[in-house]
């Protein structure tokens, strides 16, 4: 925090050479300049995921009923086909799972959330917090294949679970069901994956076995639903920013673990259950608050430059999903993309620049990644590697390919290894069953395994790296 201290200052500094007054002192001395702006960075990483989810939710849900990408709240998104390579709804799409997902509000009433029997079809449908922790996952390698009925509850629900439900009680009115189904891909099976995607279902507890017709959704023309999430959030200044914080807190609690950073946030006028007003703080805190946003976004993004790399790989093995009191690494995660799992469930490791830190340029360079003889990605259930542009969306390409992964008949070479070739032009005729292809220019890769092996060789202890992507000579 010194690199924040010492900007505050020169802030201060600035303001108070410029401007000729300030409030007067008060009974209960407030913090100074720069510790206001200190506490109200840290408030900002740490309220960073819950106004993330909100904007998220936003624009997955401004819609009078539901279409291909959303749905109102309370009723279930389904995703009928892997993303089309020039939607860019959403950044870093798969082309492995249909995404399955739903936005509630448990605030006022809990939700019956009901999976169909899913037999041996790959699912997962984690559970998160409006705080982005994952409460619980119903899934293949967690609840199995078989028919489920949850109750999803909110903070300080009192009632009595009906028989044959399980209770998932979440610390937040605002829940997120951000569900994935796997499919190939091929004709036949999106169709079996979209019968089993309507038999899944959100009620209203009060509606639950009852004729039920969820209602319109009330949408807003004024909200953006163009703009990607992370751009209307880092957009926002610090007065909307803290205003729409201390809303959201009104629904969304902090937890318990939170208590000493609510202290600290009180000072600066952000209480839970109040509103915000920035005009109660002096004037130089108000003109230092200004630059808070930046500090707050460099603040995390060089956390994540700290991030330790493994042959060009960024991934966390750690905390993630249930990230507790680590709100930086907490924030940083939701910088880089809202909804992360819990590792047992997936690891997605992500590579923007190759082992000696250079970026990836398909216009300059071609790249191999070679896998030894049974060193393919560890996962019990599947693993892919998809291509991005610099903008984490598809790349279009001749052969309408964007991932390489276990379904894939990759062509092994004479000692059982597997060569991987990432370049813009086709590596040649029998290698072209091994092409990711790339883009003339910058790009990069988000390698998936859902259920990574839990005994060695594994992602989760350290025994298995993901190789790196080397140049070709």
């Amino acid at each position: 925090m010194k690199s924040i201290q010492r900007a505050a200052a020169a802030l201060c500094l600035l303001v108070t050479t410029t401007v000729s007054f300030a409030a007067g002192p008060q009974a209960s001395a407030p913090p100074g300049p720069v510790e206001a702006v200190k506490i109200a960075v840290d408030a900002y990483v740490y309220g960073y995921p819950l106004v993330t989810f909100d904007t998220a939710r936003k624009q997955q849900t401004n819609v009078a009923a539901p279409d291909a990408e959303h749905a109102p709240m309370g009723q279930m998104i389904k995703m009928r086909s892997y993303p089309a390579v020039d939607n860019h709804c959403c950044a870093a799409p798969n082309a492995d799972t249909l995404y399955t997902e739903a936005w509630l509000d448990v605030s006022k009433e809990p939700v019956v959330f009901s999976i169909p029997d899913m037999g041996k079809r790959y699912y997962m449908m984690p559970i998160l917090s409006g705080w982005s922790e994952v409460i619980f996952v119903a899934g293949s390698g967690t609840t199995g294949g078989k028919a489920q009925t949850y109750l999803i509850t909110g903070p300080g629900w009192k009632g009595t679970v009906p028989i044959g439900m399980k209770q998932v009680a979440s610390p937040t009115g605002m829940v997120w069901i951000l569900g994935r189904i796997y499919s190939s891909g091929a004709p036949a099976d999106y169709q079996a994956v979209h019968a089993s995607q309507d038999q899944y279902s959100v009620v209203p507890l009060s509606a639950w076995g009852k004729p039920y017709t969820p209602p319109a959704g009330v949408v807003d023309p004024a909200f953006d639903m163009k703009t990607g999430v992370r751009k209307q959030v880092d957009a926002l200044d610090a007065e909307a920013y803290f205003k729409r914080l201390a809303e959201l807190m009104k629904t969304n609690p902090p937890m318990p673990q939170d208590a000493a950073i609510v202290a600290q946030m009180a000072r600066i006028g952000l209480v839970p259950g109040q509103e915000f007003d920035i005009a109660k703080l002096d004037f130089i805190d108000r003109e230092v608050f200004k630059a808070v946003p930046k500090l707050a976004l460099v603040e995390m993004g060089l956390h994540l430059k700290k991030q330790k790399t493994t042959n060009g790989w960024l991934f966390f093995t750690k905390g993630v999903g249930n990230f507790g009191a680590d709100y930086l690494t907490r924030g940083m995660a939701n910088l880089l993309g809202p909804g992360w799992n819990r590792p047992q469930d997936a690891v997605y490791p992500l590579s923007q620049k190759d082992a000696k830190g250079d970026a990836y340029d398909a216009e300059k360079n071609r790249y191999v990644i070679h896998f030894a003889k049974g060193q393919l990605p560890p996962a019990e259930a599947f693993w892919s590697i998809t291509l991005y542009d610099s903008d984490f969306f598809f790349v279009p390409n001749a052969i309408h390919r964007y991932e390489l992964a276990s379904r894939d008949k990759l062509v092994a070479n004479a000692d059982g290894s597997i060569d991987m070739f990432v370049q813009a032009e086709s590596p040649g005729q029998g290698k072209e069953a091994n092409w990711l292809p790339a883009p003339k220019g910058k790009f990069q890769f988000v390698m998936r395994l859902y259920q990574p092996r839990k005994t060695a060789p594994s992602i989760l202890d350290g025994s298995w790296t993901p190789p790196p992507a080397k140049k070709v000579p």
